[in-house]
């Protein structure tokens, strides 16, 4: 958004090449011209430099000199206005030379009244404010994300001062009886613990960066909040102090770890014209500068109870509970808005469904709001739950699984089939398993997932049935041929429907060049005809 700011006549005339002197006049038509100026006054006003071209008294009406008129007459807007740095101005041909002239209502002149130059001085300092701290072009909800991002990082940064001066006072800085090198060593040792621990976490958890990002940025986030908390109680157990530091520190670096692998992909997801640099150049700004905004809040409470050591010393445990509730509904919040364009096995499951009951594929700004941030995974499973991996040995498969996994041949790039966990009770977790094959491509995930889901809305009408079927210890004939017929009728319906539904999905604005999968999700068979 830009505020029209008032701008001097552009200095530097423009002078056309002189009309030759037996060349007859061409006669500007005046209604064009109106129709053209009506319609592009419409979001604009006029500036002193306009009223001027209209003859000083102030328009084209009958009460103008003559001089005025033929100056009027001969003055020209042109349809094109310019907009740069939060001001507007418009060409306009008077005749002799093309000018430069304000739009805006002429907030540099100085007959203007003071509330007028309030207003004007208040809407620059809007835009300056708008363009130190906000990219030029983002996607859709960046500025509520931007609003809980300062929510959030005020009240962490506060809390993070408070925590640092409980552990000062836990090693006894400022009194004659520390041991500076006892204190300077237990603080290298906790801090080497912590950065260990980040690299195993960064390690063992790189691809739910990807898979699962809101999820593990809020779950590393509660993390940090709560090292916070453990780094407050050095003071009232001093004695444990390298433990306590070290387990906080520890936790930290993990939320660091977590905070660093997944802020790209949530500048990406804003960086609509390819300004990644730029959004994440912006992003580092607002961090600073909301940081410092926490770091003055604690120096203020500090000064507020600085005469009440008492107080001051009970501080940190008050402000506690309630700085570290924002600090998480802010995080929690600005998750809300940040939509990630890439696709994985979540995001394609609620896509493929939203097809199938709805027949359009949604946007990611919409699939966004269907995504839990469930950080202990409690969500309730729906009925017969897909999953992508390979079959293990460690659960119950039934024979129908058994006789999937005899049928493929090698044109298939992957299988479906039915596992039970917690053995054939009533109360047993059963799932849709989609098999990939290596090599597998985009396409055939899409396609098997869609075939997928097929099944699944097949199975829930007849949920009963297919449950005796499972449960039974010898599946009749019948039962293996109404697995394959649901198999082979859900996937003929996936081949029609597939091409459409990879156009839409790039058409949305997806990326749908890969879709990233967890660890497990990434196990591969392989076809071997004996």
């Amino acid at each position: 958004m830009q505020s029209p700011l008032h701008t001097a006549p552009h200095p530097r005339h423009l002078r056309l090449p002189p009309r030759r002197r037996h060349e007859p006049r061409t006669p500007v038509s005046r209604k064009p011209r109106t129709a053209v100026v009506a319609s592009l006054r419409t979001p604009l006003h006029s500036g002193p430099e306009e009223d001027e071209l209209r003859g000083g008294g102030g328009g084209f009406g009958p009460t103008s000199s003559p001089a005025a008129a033929a100056a009027a007459a001969a003055a020209a807007k042109l349809p094109v206005v310019v907009r740069e740095s939060g001001k507007v101005s418009r060409y306009v041909w008077d005749g002799d030379c093309l000018r430069l002239v304000s739009v805006d209502g002429g907030a540099a002149s100085l007959g203007l009244g003071f509330d007028g130059g309030a207003r004007k001085l208040g809407r620059a300092c809007g835009v300056l404010v708008r363009d130190f701290f906000i990219p030029k072009r983002v996607g859709a909800g960046y500025m509520d994300y931007v609003k809980w991002k300062l929510l959030h990082r005020v009240f962490s940064s506060a809390l993070q001062v408070l925590a640092t001066q409980a552990m000062f006072r836990a090693i006894g800085i400022g009194y004659s009886r520390s041991l500076p090198s006892a204190a300077a060593f237990n603080w290298v040792l906790k801090d080497g613990l912590g950065r260990l621990s980040r690299c195993i976490y960064t390690a063992s958890l790189a691809s739910a960066f990807d898979t699962n990002l809101k999820r593990v940025r809020f779950s590393t986030s509660v993390i940090f909040s709560l090292s916070i908390g453990v780094e407050l109680l050095t003071p009232v157990f001093p004695q444990y102090f390298l433990l306590l530091a070290s387990i906080a520190n520890i936790a930290k670096q993990i939320s660091l770890a977590c905070y660093l692998a997944t802020g790209s992909a949530v500048h990406r997801s804003f960086a609509v014209a390819d300004n990644l640099g730029e959004v994440s150049a912006k992003a580092q700004i607002q961090t600073v500068c909301f940081d410092n905004l926490g770091l003055m809040l604690a120096a203020l409470l500090n000064m507020s109870f600085k005469n009440n050591q008492r107080l001051l010393a009970a501080l940190p445990f008050v402000v506690y509970p309630i700085f570290a509730a924002l600090d998480l509904l802010g995080i929690y919040q600005g998750l809300k808005h940040v939509h990630l364009q890439t696709l994985t096995k979540d995001r394609l499951e609620i896509i493929l469904n939203t097809w199938i009951e709805s027949g359009y594929v949604p946007l990611p700004a919409e699939v966004s709001k269907k995504e839990e941030i469930d950080i202990f995974n409690t969500k309730s499973k729906d009925f017969w739950p897909i999953r992508i991996g390979i079959l293990s040995t460690k659960v119950q498969i039934p024979k129908l699984s058994l006789m999937a996994m005899k049928s493929v041949n090698s044109k298939d790039y992957y299988f479906i089939c039915l596992e039970t966990f917690g053995g054939l009770a009533r109360n047993a977790e059963r799932n849709i398993l989609l098999c990939l094959r290596e090599g597998a491509g985009t396409s055939d995930v899409i396609m098997g997932l869609l075939q997928a889901c097929y099944i699944r809305k097949a199975l829930i009408p007849n949920k009963n049935q297919w449950e005796k079927i499972l449960r039974a210890s010898d599946v009749s004939d019948s039962g293996f041929k109404e697995w394959f017929r649901l198999a082979e009728d859900s996937k003929q319906r996936a081949e029609r429907s597939v091409r459409t539904v990879t156009d839409q999905i790039a058409a949305m604005g997806w990326a749908a060049k890969n879709i990233l999968l967890s660890t497990r999700e990434q196990a591969r068979y392989s076809f071997i005809d004996d």
